[in-house]
C-alpha cells in the first residue's frame, strides 16, 4: 500500500522523500515496482473482469452475493467475501 502511494504520487514529490516520511527504503520501493505481478493479483485482475461482466448483464444490480452465485455457477471457486472485496475496488 505503501509503495503505490508512493508510485501515485511521483512527479509531485521526490521517491527518497516519500520512502523516508513512510519508513520504506528506496531500493525497496524500486525492486517492489520492476517485480512482475504476483500470481493472485493476475487471478484477482482476471476474477474482476468477470465480476465487471457479471455486474453488467445484471444492468448494475447485482450484489456480492449473487454474483458469487453465478461465478460459481461458470466453475470459479471464488468466496463471498472475495468478490466483495474485489468489487470494493472498482
Amino acid at each position: 500500500m505503501k509503495f503505490r502511494a508512493i508510485r501515485d504520487n511521483i512527479g509531485r514529490f521526490a521517491v527518497g522523500l516519500m520512502c523516508s516520511a513512510l519508513g520504506v527504503s528506496v531500493s525497496g520501493y524500486y525492486a517492489w515496482r520492476n517485480r512482475p505481478p504476483s500470481a493472485r493479483t493476475r487471478a484477482n485482475d482476471q476474477l474482476l473482469e468477470q465480476i465487471r461482466e457479471a455486474h453488467q448483464r445484471s444492468r448494475g444490480t447485482y450484489g456480492s452475493p449473487r454474483i458469487t452465485h453465478e461465478l460459481r455457477a461458470q466453475g470459479h471457486r471464488v468466496g463471498e467475501n472475495r468478490v466483495a472485496g474485489l468489487m470494493r475496488t472498482t
